[in-house]
């Protein structure tokens, strides 16, 4: 709904304004916004008033003087409501429960069979209602669920094309949207991984990042400018489907040779079945064995490492990043993967490009990706008490 004037509209610019900064720069104080904000000290204390009845800031007591009166500080209520984000793996779901400062209160998680996407969705379904459960009781509730897909999804929230999972044209906003009645975001997990670690993890002082997601596939988050890179249709980090290989085996995407058949957990697995002649192999089995010294295990780390390495080096020398984040599951591998990759990187990479480059394993984890996840709900709630300007109106 349109306001229904100029004086509407600018108050309620003036409330997200002020809003905006009692979140970033809490504890903070009403004349401290004014002074940086520019707005008068009392429309300052009559939008604070507003935003204390409903219940999305509160004063916490004196703050020391400067001068004069001593100044009441006012704190972001982080939990006037929370947020659900889920890592949607090929054979996992993990979530969890935020508050409003992405603060992780509960987690959940489970395995699935991925047999069919009726089957993946109940268990999704039962994810999302064991957090609801969860929840503090909130004056906000449950503002909105947050899910990063293996795969590429449209603006609607449509799974396109997920080929690890094997789903294309999957509504799953719409779905979730029916089933619980409260906002739900969509989008690719190596991008909520990249906005998790950009917000929350190492990637803070980052301003140009790449975060390479290793999973069963591998997918790529990009920052640049400290904003996340989506390209010219949404589309952009599939950097797991460039083919290190023309003439290789073929990529369910449909192309041949791509990066992640040679460095994704499900090529570590396979070759790890024909090596140690382990029929059922998991990940963690690898990591117990490179623990207790297996040299065949070790050496399937390394050879990782090395496949690994000819896909940084491309993003390395094609968008001169200051960070690469290797996250996903086998980031748990730091211990045999870091030192063959640096190494491969000294070795393959354009020396200027490198100089400044950090190459750092995630410390977040699989919480990246729910983390990111519950940010983008996050800044949609506060998004939708914003007034979207027509500027046309004022040229």
């Amino acid at each position: 709904m349109k306001p229904t004037g100029d004086l509407s509209l600018v108050k309620k610019i003036n409330k997200s304004l002020v809003l905006d900064y009692i979140r970033t720069q809490s504890p903070i104080s009403r004349a401290k916004i004014a002074e940086i904000s520019g707005l008068t000290k009392a429309t300052v204390s009559s939008l604070v008033n507003e935003l204390i009845e409903s219940h999305l800031t509160y004063e916490i007591g004196v703050g020391q003087s400067s001068g004069g009166r001593k100044p009441m500080m006012l704190l972001f209520n982080g939990t006037a409501g929370y947020a659900v984000g889920i890592d949607l793996g090929v054979h996992y779901i993990y979530a969890a429960l935020t508050d409003l400062n992405g603060t992780i209160v509960e987690e959940y998680r489970m395995s699935h069979r991925n047999e069919s996407v009726e089957q993946v969705f109940a268990k999704l379904m039962e994810c999302i209602r064991e957090l609801i459960s969860r929840a503090p009781e909130s004056t906000y509730g449950i503002v909105g669920i947050g899910i990063g897909i293996p795969g590429i999804s449209d603006e609607q929230g449509n799974v396109l094309f997920a080929p690890n999972l094997g789903w294309e044209h999957v509504p799953l906003q719409a779905m979730l949207e029916k089933e619980f009645d409260i906002p739900v975001i969509i989008d690719n997990e190596a991008n909520t991984g990249a906005v998790g670690e950009k917000q929350f993890g190492v990637g803070k002082s980052a301003s140009h990042l790449v975060y390479i997601s290793i999973g069963m596939g591998i997918g790529t988050g990009i920052i640049i400018n400290n904003e996340l890179y989506r390209g010219t249709t949404g589309f952009s980090g599939e950097l797991g489907h460039m083919s290190i290989q023309f003439d290789g085996p073929k990529c369910p995407c449909g192309n041949r040779g791509c990066w992640e058949l040679y460095a994704s957990e499900h090529a570590l697995l396979d070759r790890a079945r024909t090596e140690l002649g382990i029929a059922q192999v998991t990940v963690e089995d690898l990591l117990k064995l490179a623990e207790e010294g297996h040299p065949a295990a070790i050496g399937l780390f390394e050879r990782l490492a090395d496949y690994l390495s000819v896909g940084i080096v491309s993003i390395i020398n094609g968008l001169n990043p200051d960070l690469i984040l290797i996250g996903g599951r086998l980031a748990e591998a730091q211990k045999w993967l870091r030192e063959p990759i640096l190494k491969a990187l000294e070795q393959r990479s354009l020396p200027y490009p490198r100089e400044q480059l950090n190459v750092q394993f995630s410390e977040l984890g699989i919480r990246a990706t729910v983390l990111g996840a519950c940010s983008f709900v996050i800044t949609n709630f506060f998004a939708s008490t914003k007034v979207q300007l027509d500027w046309n109106r004022y040229v």
